[in-house]
């Protein structure tokens, strides 16, 4: 079966790095992109992806706040939320936490490891 990912991201070149690394993987893995927290919000809601790829630095709506939006949404409680970012002090990953997020990969992503960390988050549940 193949998993649906969501990557709520404001950079393009981030979203297109992700796209390319999923697609040249070898998981069954179908990723959906939003470039804002509000974008990436309708579409958890309107779609249940398996998994969230969170970008914490966002214009709009950061990261963590997008990430207690969708905690407070029921269908949505359970569904795995891993913060994408370049923040990767401890205090950092303590906040991402607290907001709900279910894990912590720090970019610049190690392009060789990324999509197996991603099926190891979707294989806990």
């Amino acid at each position: 079966m193949t998993a649906r990912v969501l990557y709520i991201e404001d950079n393009m070149d981030n979203r297109v790095l992700v796209r390319r690394v999923l697609g040249a993987s070898d998981y069954p893995l179908h990723l959906e992109e939003a470039s804002n927290a509000a974008e990436g919000i309708s579409l958890a809601k309107g779609n249940r992806p398996d998994l969230i790829l969170m970008d914490l630095s966002m214009p709009d709506v950061d990261g963590l706040t997008a990430t207690r939006q969708i905690r407070s949404m029921p269908e949505l409680a359970s569904v795995p939320i891993i913060a994408l970012t370049a923040n990767v002090m401890g205090a950092d990953r303590e906040k991402t936490l607290e907001a709900g997020c279910s894990g912590y990969i720090g970019k610049p992503i190690d392009v060789d490891k990324f999509p197996a960390e991603l099926m190891a988050y979707l294989n806990r549940n």
